[in-house]
This record gives structure tokens, C-alpha cells and sequence, in this order.
């Protein structure tokens, strides 16, 4: 991961309900949320969590799908591990006792 796309994920996760929005979905697994349960959930006005919903898409921490009618939420799982990844990997890296450190591609 690039340290841009690393500062934009960080940046959107910043916001205190786009985070709530993100740790929701990624509780709720593989299955996702409907954004109306979503919205109940956290007690969001529709053009607000809209608004929060289409940050975190853009940056590709979640995504949508229309299963019919209704629009559902999910987690990208594979991008918060590559985050999580980017932060760790440099890990002690100038600590010479640090056995394990790795310098990030």
C-alpha cells in the first residue's frame, strides 16, 4: 500500500461516524448490513450516513451492493488488513533488539 492511499483511509477513518460506520460493518462479517438497519443502528439522518457511506467507498475501506431493492453495506476486509499491514510493517525496524522487523515495500 502506498503511503497516499494509506493517509486517505486514515483521513476518512478519522471522523467519529464514519469510524462507528466502519466498525458496524465490519461487526456484522461477510454478510454486511442494509443501509436502512445501518441507519437505525446508529441513529443516523439517511443524508448524513449517504454522505459518510460514499467517503468510505471512495477510499475502498467498504462497498455497496444492490441485492433487489435493497442497498447493502459491507466491510472490505482484505483492504483493513492491508492497512493494518502498513502500519506494522516498519515496526521497530531501527530497534536492533526487534528480531522480527520488516521495512514496508
Amino acid at each position: 500500500m502506498k503511503i497516499d492511499e494509506a493517509a486517505a483511509r486514515l483521513e476518512a477513518l478519522g471522523n467519529p461516524t464514519r469510524l462507528k460506520i466502519y466498525r458496524t460493518l465490519v461487526r456484522a462479517g461477510h454478510a454486511g448490513m442494509p443501509v436502512g438497519r445501518l441507519q437505525e443502528r446508529l441513529k443516523i439522518p439517511a443524508s448524513t450516513l449517504s454522505h459518510h457511506v460514499k467517503a468510505l467507498v471512495s477510499v475502498g475501506l467498504i462497498s455497496q451492493v444492490r441485492e433487489g431493492t435493497t442497498l447493502v453495506c459491507h466491510a472490505e476486509y482484505d483492504t483493513m488488513r492491508g492497512l493494518v499491514d502498513f502500519l506494522v510493517a516498519e515496526c521497530c525496524a531501527e530497534e536492533k533488539q526487534c528480531k522480527e522487523a520488516q521495512t514496508a515495500a
